[in-house]
């Protein structure tokens, strides 16, 4: 943070009073300022925190920040100065290949891009939806795993790496699976003394991975391994600190592999058209009246009437016209969690509707939630114990008084929690866009209003957007809408990652 904001704020966090301007006009308010002064001075000099001047700013950092963005910088630089180390390969061979192994031609932007990434030690991929990053990787993949190369892949998030598995057909984990996370010791098995058994690793949905798990996963990087980065930049940044794939984009250290030709079989989906249009500023298109279509605009003024309509959406409209499951197939994303149309008052109204209370069937309170049988649920953070990770969506399958313990069914597992860990999971018939990033819902269903104005940004909306495989419908003020679309700016984050990357480029 910069020092001129650190002071001010921290003077009125801890005392209420804004910095004097001219400290010869001040008054007793004068000691307090100073105090805070003295106090930043004393944690500097003793190390527990570092002060740098970058691009002319003088930043304050926790020290561990500092260290793992000049660990990233390194590491990134290190690899980019190097070559790939992989087997001979026959480029014009393997294309031809790998076309007759898929059954899909490549375009001429994603063979150059393959060819960047078979002579790289380190890629980065990036780009929005149905522009091949799946067909380029599953190339790339399929050319590697025949020549025996040793292929890891990870994602931030549990949803995440399943959707890879997927989409690549081999095995994908967690960062912190791959990097074998002890949560006895509170730290990773895997780094530069003990690194991961691969050539090469690719990492998924890079745009939520914050400074401190990308330095943990280079560091662990093999010593003659290659690095494939795949996501989209213009998606919301990481939760924790730091915009690390916009700096390793805009930092130019690695190449950099940008796709952007809309292809033929998505450029006929509206969600993919729309999602690039809200990218370029533009509102999004919903389509001629009569016309079936995967994308909706329903306007709606009233926040009340927003969310009766939501409701009626959810539970009868969407459900009736496509043959759908509301629970498993439909998901709400909404910017805020606060609000009338907020994550918070729309669960339980959608509980309400979806899932309402039944004589003689179990019910337990905790947390401020009314948990029931058949609940839609999120976990809200890590549980290694239980491998279960924030993130996840489950239903409760089994709730049991005598024993005082709840039962959640997630995709491939269940896990149980006692009524005092209820706390780590929450109602998900809606969930904010931000912890919708990484995972695709069959139907996506987002409320807009300018209550959400904090919120109303350009990369919100198109993560959003993007979240929908089938069908998307947003419900809301048209005004809403149209100030997200124009909200281009992200918000600032203070970061000295760029101009570490740059600097090592140089």
């Amino acid at each position: 943070m910069p020092r001129e904001r650190l002071l001010p704020q921290a003077l009125e966090l801890l005392f209420g009073e804004t910095p004097v301007a001219n400290p010869a006009e001040a008054t007793a308010g004068l000691g307090n300022q100073d105090l805070v002064a003295e106090a930043l001075k004393r944690m500097i000099a003793q190390g527990e925190l570092v002060q740098e001047t970058i691009e002319g700013k003088e930043l304050v950092f926790l020290p561990a920040l500092l260290l793992a963005e000049k660990g990233i910088a390194i590491a990134m630089h290190r690899l980019a100065g190097r070559p790939a180390n992989y087997p001979p390969i026959d480029l014009g061979k393997a294309m031809a290949w790998v076309e007759a192994a898929t059954g899909k031609q490549l375009a001429p932007s994603q063979q150059e891009a393959l060819t960047l990434a078979l002579q790289s030690r380190v890629v980065i991929v990036t780009g929005g939806p149905g522009v091949g990053k799946t067909t380029l990787m599953n190339s790339l993949l399929r050319i590697l795993c025949a020549k025996k190369v040793r292929c890891l892949l990870c994602a931030p998030t549990g949803r995440a790496a399943k959707r890879l598995t997927e989409t690549t057909g081999l095995e994908a984990k967690t960062i912190h699976r791959l990097l074998e996370y002890q949560a006895n010791a509170g730290g990773f098995a895997r780094n530069e003394r003990h690194p991961l058994e691969g050539d090469l690793v690719v990492l998924d949905e890079a745009s939520m991975v914050d400074v401190p798990l990308m330095h943990k996963l280079l560091r662990a990087l093999p010593p003659e391994g290659h690095l494939v980065v795949v996501g989209d930049v213009d998606q919301l940044p990481s939760v924790g600190p730091g915009m690390v794939l916009r700096a390793l984009i805009d930092s130019e250290v690695a190449p950099v592999v940008r796709l952007t030709e809309v292809f033929r079989q998505a450029a006929g989906s509206r969600i993919v058209t729309n999602a690039h249009r809200v990218n370029q500023g533009q509102l999004p298109e919903p389509g001629e009246k009569n016309v079936e279509t995967d994308f909706y605009f329903i306007e709606r003024d009233e926040p009340e009437r927003m969310v009766t309509t939501l409701l009626e959406v959810v539970s009868e409209r969407i459900p009736r016209k496509f043959n759908l499951d509301p629970l498993r197939d439909i998901q709400v994303l909404a910017p805020m969690n606060r609000g009338s149309l907020g994550v918070r008052e729309l669960n339980t109204a959608l509980q309400r509707v979806l899932n309402p209370a039944r004589a003689q069937e179990p019910v337990v309170e905790k947390f401020g939630w009314q948990f029931r049988l058949r609940d839609k649920v999120i976990q809200t953070e890590n549980n290694y114990d239980k491998e279960v990770f924030n993130g996840d969506i489950g239903q409760i399958a089994e709730l049991d008084l005598l024993g005082q313990t709840v039962t959640v069914q997630f995709e491939d597992r269940q896990a149980s929690y006692d009524f005092g860990e209820l706390d780590e999971i929450a109602p998900a018939y809606a969930i904010t866009i931000h912890k919708s990033q990484g995972s695709e819902f069959p139907v996506i269903v987002m409320p807009l209003a300018t209550q959400h104005y904090l919120l109303l940004q350009r990369n919100l909306l198109y993560t959003g957007i993007t979240r929908g495989k089938k069908l998307v419908v947003i419900i809301g003020q048209k005004r809403a809408l149209a100030m997200a679309v124009h909200n281009g700016r992200a918000a600032d984050r203070y970061s000295g990652l760029l101009a570490r990357l740059r600097a090592e480029r140089e």
